[in-house]
Parts: C-alpha cells; sequence; structure tokens
C-alpha cells in the first residue's frame, strides 16, 4: 500500500528538501546502505526503507480483523483510555501512542464511544457506510438515531481500582439568558455487573521499527466472559522525517494504514463499532 499522495516524484523531492534540512552523514554508499543500521543511514536512505517498511507492512500485517460481531450492545468497558498528550510526544521518535496521534484523549476519548454518528456533503445528510464513515457528535439533535454510540461506558479507576460509568448528560449553562443547553460527560459509581464486552489497545515501540520513523498499535475487543478477542484493528504510521520549523509536530502529519480520514480523532470506535453493534433507540 502505498501512501496517499505519494509517488517516485514526491519522495524523491521530500528526500531531497530532508537532505537540505537536517544535512546527510557520510560514508555509506547506496551498495552497502542496506546492510547499515537505521541509525547510521543517511537521511535519503532512511526515507527510503522506512516508506518500503511501511508499505510492506501495510500490505501484510495493517488492517480490520473482525472474527465476530454482537448485536444491541448497551455499554462496554474500557480498559484503557488514551491520555492527554501534546507538542512533546507528537514530535517524540518514541512515543508510544505514536500510530493513533490524533485519536481523541482523556473525557474526548470517551466521549467518542458516546456520541452518535452524522455525515454531511455539499449537499446535505449523506449515507454511512463500512467505508465511507461519518464524525461523531455528542450533542443531543433529533433526528440521528440511525448511528447511535453506546449509552454506557465503564472504566476502572487508576487510583481507587473502583468501575465508574459514563454516560452523556445534559446540563443547563448557568447564567444563559436563553436557555442554552451543555452537553457533559457525567461519572458515577457502576453498578453491577461489569460488562461483558471490552476494549484495549496496545502500543508498540519496536527501536529498529522506530529508527525509520515507523509506528504501530492493535485495538482488541474481547469477551471477557469467553477470553475470546472478538476483533483487532493493527495500524502503521510513518514520517518521512524528524521535527522541523515547517512541521514540529511529525507524528500528526504521518501516513496511517488503515485509517479513516474524516473522523480521525474516533478511529477505536468506528472499529469497534462495527463488532459491538450499539443497541439503537425505539
Amino acid at each position: 500500500m502505498t501512501p496517499p499522495c505519494s509517488n517516485p516524484n514526491t519522495l524523491l523531492a521530500l528526500a531531497l528538501t530532508a537532505s537540505l534540512l537536517f544535512g546527510c552523514q557520510t560514508g555509506i554508499s547506496p551498495a552497502n546502505a542496506q546492510s547499515q543500521p537505521p541509525g547510521t543511514l543517511s537521511t535519503q536512505e532512511r526515507i527510503k526503507r522506512g516508506q518500503a517498511l511501511f508499505d510492506e507492512k501495510c500490505k501484510t500485517v495493517a488492517g480490520e480483523k473482525i472474527y465476530k460481531t454482537v448485536p444491541e450492545v448497551e455499554g462496554v468497558l474500557l480498559l484503557k483510555v488514551r491520555p492527554r498528550v501534546g507538542g512533546n510526544e507528537w514530535a517524540d521518535k518514541m512515543w508510544p501512542g505514536a500510530a493513533f496521534a490524533l485519536e481523541a484523549t482523556a473525557d474526548e476519548f470517551i466521549n467518542t464511544f458516546l456520541g452518535y454518528e452524522e455525515a454531511f456533503s455539499k449537499e446535505g445528510p449523506r449515507a454511512i457506510t463500512q467505508k465511507n464513515r461519518g464524525y461523531i457528535n455528542t450533542s443531543f439533535k433529533p433526528g440521528f438515531k440511525e448511528h447511535p454510540g453506546y449509552r454506557y461506558v465503564d472504566i476502572i479507576d487508576d487510583k481507587d481500582g473502583k468501575r465508574y460509568r459514563h454516560v452523556l448528560a445534559q446540563k443547563q449553562r448557568p447564567n444563559s439568558t436563553i436557555g442554552w443547553i451543555d452537553v457533559v460527560l457525567n461519572k458515577t459509581s457502576a453498578p453491577d455487573p461489569t460488562p461483558r464486552y471490552a476494549v484495549t489497545y496496545e502500543d508498540h515501540v519496536v527501536p529498529e521499527e522506530r529508527a525509520l520513523w515507523l509506528a504501530s498499535g492493535t485495538v482488541k475487543v474481547i469477551d471477557q466472559q469467553t477470553g475470546e478477542v472478538l476483533g483487532e484493528m493493527t495500524r502503521y504510521a510513518w514520517s518521512a522525517g524528524a521535527p522541523t520549523a515547517a512541521n514540529p509536530s511529525p507524528w500528526l502529519t504521518a501516513y496511517k494504514c488503515p485509517g479513516h480520514a474524516e473522523a480521525a480523532g474516533s478511529a477505536t470506535r468506528m472499529f469497534v463499532d462495527q463488532i459491538l453493534i450499539p443497541k439503537k433507540e425505539k
């Protein structure tokens, strides 16, 4: 799989630009470049090898695998929530979460599982398909019940070890003269039983791949009652270079496979809801 908008001319120009910005290391000839460790490669060779490895991983490893689907799911347990990050992480070659750099974090990550999905074009609302997804909206808007989110999300708090339930709730904005209503994330102690289905992720940090600015991560959906993995999505991300003044956050602009262009912040939800089908309102 060749990265979008990539062609030999583009990559050559990118390599030449990177060479001017960072300078090339000496003592490495094309004949022996493949045998050199990534840390000793010139910028051009690193880009060439990085893209080649990215293409290979996209063809042979990356992708969405769905083994079983479950209808009418009301809520899920998130075993991990992506932590809040910023510029330092987006520029760090070894940052664990690099493959999902555009994913929502903290409370917003939770919200992606609770919001409904909608999609628009210049002509107005458009149909949502498996290949053409929409984006997640957490407002309360009538008429958008065809693609709901989950009714609740449970999370075990790292600090006290207790399980808490998260739902979206309406709250009137203080001092609003027009009765403005905000949508807030409401957290309460979770009742038993624990949701049967759980979602987790694993960030991969492979030194040889990170030396080429290649990152990967896997999302898994688990049936906690049987121990089965119902589905897994493995994503690879590749950046052509280290931080620069023009691109201080290379992981935010990295090529990705697979990806959801219109809803990059909710990629995990977009995968999970294909397996655990959210229950619709009547």
